[in-house]
Parts: C-alpha cells; sequence; structure tokens
C-alpha cells in the first residue's frame, strides 16, 4: 500500500528531518576537550526516557532521577521507571540494525524490568482496552486488535518499519502510531512505542551522535498527541505526522538551550577549579554533565583511580563549589556520601519546565 499525506505535511516533515540531521551534527561541536560530546548525548537520552514516561503521567526530578541511576531509589518509585526506560531507549537504538518481533520484545522487556505483573517480553494474552470501565469494554475509547491478531500486525510493521520509500518522519509518525493501535502489551506500550522511533531515527542515520528527544515536542501537547493517534485510527495520518513534526522542532530548540545552559556551567567551573587540566577532578567533569550525582566508588570505576583520589577529587570539586556532598543514608561512612551538581540538576529541571509548557 503506497501512503499518500497532504502536500504541506509531507513538506514540513522533511524540514524536520534535515532540523533532526542539522541538530545531529552541530552539538559534536558544542564541547571541547577533556569534556567531550558523549557527555551530551547521555543527557538527551535521559531526558528523552523522562519525557516519554512524563507523557504516561510517571513524573520525576532530575535529583531523584540522578540518585536512581546510582541505585539510591525506592522500590518502585517512578524513578526507578525511568531509569528502566532510559535502558530501554538504549536497547532500542542497538537494536537499529533491522527492527524485528524479537526486537521489540527485548525494548519491551527492558521497559518493564521487574514489573512482572505486565509480562516484560512476551505480547498480550488477553483482551485490553483503552478508558472505561476496567471490568469491560462498554464506553471504552479504542480497544484494540484482539491478542490473537498480534503476532500477525507486529509482523506486518516491522515490514512496514523496513520500507525506504516513506519520508522519514512520516514513516516514524505512521509506525509508532500503528505500534500504539496494535497495543501489543499489558502494559508499556506508549514508552516501548516512543523507544521505536529512536532505532528508526538511528537506523536512518538521521541521528548517528545523539537523541532527538522528540518525546519532549510530544509532552508540550499531549492532547494534540492522543487526539492525533485517535485521528489516525480513524484513517487520517496527516494529524500524527504534523504532531511528529512539530514535535521534532520544539524538542531540539528545546536541546539547544539546555546544550547552551551545560556549556555555560563547565565555562565556570574552567574559572573556579584551580586543579591541573588532567588532574583526576577534571576527568570527573565530564562524568557529571551525564550523571550529576556521583560518588566515590563510581568515580574509581569510570576512572580507574584509587579511593584516595577519588574522594581527594571530589573534595576539591566541593571546595570549588561545584559539588555539594549529601548522604543519602543518613549515615556517616564515605561510601555512603553522594555527591551531585546542582547547577546541572537546576538545567536538566528547567529543560523538563520547558517540555511541559503548553504552546501558547
Amino acid at each position: 500500500m503506497r501512503l499518500t499525506f497532504d502536500d504541506a505535511v509531507t513538506a514540513a516533515a522533511e524540514d524536520a528531518r534535515a532540523e533532526a540531521t542539522r541538530f545531529d551534527a552541530e552539538l559534536s561541536g558544542t564541547f571541547e576537550g577533556s569534556e567531550g560530546f558523549a557527555p551530551l548525548a547521555s543527557v538527551l537520552l535521559r531526558t528523552e526516557s523522562a519525557a516519554s514516561s512524563q507523557i504516561e503521567n510517571i513524573t520525576v526530578g532530575s535529583r531523584a532521577l540522578a540518585l536512581a541511576e546510582i541505585g539510591l531509589a525506592r522500590y518502585g518509585s517512578n524513578a526507578e521507571l525511568v531509569v528502566a526506560n532510559v535502558e530501554a531507549m538504549q536497547r532500542a537504538v542497538a537494536e537499529a540494525g533491522r527492527m524485528t518481533p524479537a526486537a521489540i520484545l527485548a525494548i519491551h522487556a527492558a521497559v518493564m524490568h521487574d514489573q512482572p505483573s505486565a509480562d516484560p517480553g512476551a505480547f498480550r494474552s488477553e483482551p485490553v482496552w483503552i478508558g472505561g470501565s476496567g471490568a469491560y469494554p462498554h464506553g471504552a475509547q479504542f480497544i484494540p486488535p484482539h491478542h490473537e491478531r498480534i503476532q500477525a500486525g507486529i509482523q506486518d510493521l516491522c515490514a512496514f518499519i523496513g520500507r525506504t520509500d516513506v519520508p522519514l518522519i512520516a514513516h516514524i509518525a505512521v509506525a509508532h502510531a500503528q505500534f500504539e493501535t496494535i497495543h501489543p502489551f499489558v502494559d508499556g506500550n506508549g514508552r516501548t512505542g516512543r523507544a521505536l522511533v529512536h532505532a528508526m531515527l538511528r537506523h536512518s542515520r538521521t541521528t548517528t551522535r545523539t537523541t532527538v528527544p522528540i518525546s519532549a515536542g510530544l509532552l508540550t501537547d499531549t492532547d494534540a498527541y492522543f487526539s492525533a493517534l485517535t485521528a489516525y485510527r480513524g484513517g487520517d495520518p496527516d494529524p500524527i505526522v504534523e504532531r511528529f513534526s512539530e514535535a521534532t522542532f520544539a524538542a531540539i530548540g528545546n536541546s539547544r538551550v539546555l546544550a547552551e545552559e551545560l556549556k555555560g556551567i563547565v565555562e565556570r567551573w574552567r574559572l573556579d577549579l584551580t586543579a591541573r587540566r588532567d588532574s583526576v577532578a577534571w576527568r570527573i567533569v565530564p562524568i557529571l554533565l551525564a550523571q550529576p550525582a556521583v560518588t566515590s566508588r563510581m568515580v574509581q570505576e569510570r576512572t580507574g583511580v584509587s579511593q584516595p583520589a577519588a574522594d581527594r577529587a571530589l573534595r576539591h570539586l566541593g571546595e570549588a563549589g561545584i559539588l555539594t556532598s549529601t548522604n543519602e543514608h543518613g549515615r556517616e561512612r564515605k561510601r555512603d556520601v553522594v555527591w551531585r551538581s546542582d547547577e546541572v540538576i537546576t538545567a536538566l529541571d528547567g529543560f523538563a519546565a520547558r517540555a511541559r509548557r503548553a504552546r501558547p
């Protein structure tokens, strides 16, 4: 079947693809020297995962997420759910070569890790519906296909993802909408479906270095996003393509602000930190951009230095006003001390606030 879109919709989608390619290329020059590019790529992957989760009302602050990523989170907390979504995004990018039903199952297994009620990594074997009563589908907003049709639907979707004759952003938007329409899992469909977006972006080579946090763009107007999915199910693909194009531009604009803020933070650190540029303290800097809460043990593992060297470097960063130390367990053992960059956390929270801000 040949998909057709309104000419204006196609043109906007092509502009969005070009902007994503330009953004991916320009960020490689944002940081120089020891700070490197990789930390910013990690930051954007995290922001995308958090925004994708927030679309489903799974909300977490940047500080809580940073602590969760070093194992300091309450079991079953929103922070743990978002960390699982980060892992799913990473798995999706790793599976970018060729999307198969097995790859989709692997992504879902990462999303719903430690949530056995969601049958991680298994297609649903029961009917589900969206809206209405939890006991029966009467009055539901949408009833996905019967579970016996899921395997065939996913096979067809994977074949569609493999096509090369559809404009990229339109291709991604329709694939995502079709996945959400099949609704192949008991839970975690939205987060899994948005992870597929990044597999397709990477496979197309539109992004080669970083993540365009499209979910953060969708978050600016979730009503329009869900309405577009409904329109797609009614036979009109244009609204979901329009929404993805708009979300791409919104996400890139927000990400550029974040990149400049992080660059400014590093420039201030250069003035405040008196350590030699080849010191352990400076080797910690790129870690802080990607992970704004660290421990001595984590620094030792990432840099290969001894505990005394890691402790000295962290104290030096604290004395320079770059890090603040806290004891998250209320005990005084050094291994329990967490060092955090409140500047980086504030910048990440600012990104999230801009993403939540509805369009005028």
